[in-house]
């Protein structure tokens, strides 16, 4: 199993998309579980302030260190080998492959549970001190700029979530695993929208699953960048 712990300022913007569809059946059946830490519980400002003034000026506000650090320190505890993960622009691109090392990082199943924690920025970041003090790997979802970091948490959770055995319903429903399209139909064969009529292609019908297979993989092909 897979413990994902999240630390975000706004738990309530991700935790409908967690808790529901794939992801909220494999939590249900303890495939993965799912913890938020809100940073605002574990800062000493009497009003719960966690945001602070950037040195060197700049606009907006940064998150402040200590609290991070507390909230991270309550989701690692005292477990051993856990995965920190620092959203951050200037950090490895996130990709099928990083997906995959997450989720089994020696290649070969395991029976203890492993814990990955996402640090989720928001406003104009974290202070670095925390990526350095954590030894956090630093990850970017692309070359864009999001308002916080809960929406990549989501994402990199998703991804992984994937690769664990029996989240998904079928293990052919990995796509490196199957010969698969960008291109998918159903029914009904002929499909009419506003006069103009959609057809399923015709190979799809024929039933010879050499030629599907082939065309399949052309339509990957062309669908890779």
């Amino acid at each position: 199993m897979i413990h994902f712990h999240i630390i975000t300022l706004f738990p309530e913007s991700i935790e409908p998309y967690l808790a529901s569809s794939i992801i909220g059946r494999a939590v249900k059946n303890k495939k993965i579980k799912i913890s938020y830490y809100d940073p605002k519980k574990f800062t000493h400002d009497r009003y719960g302030r966690v945001d602070r003034r950037p040195y060197g000026g700049g606009p907006g506000m940064v998150l402040e260190p200590d609290a991070i650090l507390r909230a991270a320190e309550k989701a690692i505890g005292k477990k051993r080998g856990a995965e920190k993960i620092f959203f951050a622009t200037d950090g490895a691109i996130f990709d099928e492959a990083m997906a995959k090392k997450l989720a089994n990082p020696r290649g070969v199943a395991s029976r203890l549970t492993r814990h990955i924690v996402f640090i989720c920025g928001h406003y104009e970041g974290v202070d670095a001190r925390v990526e350095k003090i954590l030894k956090a790997k630093k990850v970017s979802m692309g070359p864009y700029v999001l308002t916080g970091g809960e929406l990549p948490a989501a994402t990199v959770i998703d991804a992984v979530a994937r690769f664990v055995p029996g989240v998904l319903g079928k293990a052919e429903s990995l796509e490196a695993s199957r010969v698969s399209s960008p291109e998918v139909y159903t029914r009904p064969e002929v499909f009419i929208w506003k006069k103009k009529k959609y057809r399923v292609p015709p190979v799809l019908l024929s039933g010879n699953h050499a030629a599907i297979d082939a065309w399949k993989q052309t339509k990957r092909t062309l669908d890779t960048p």
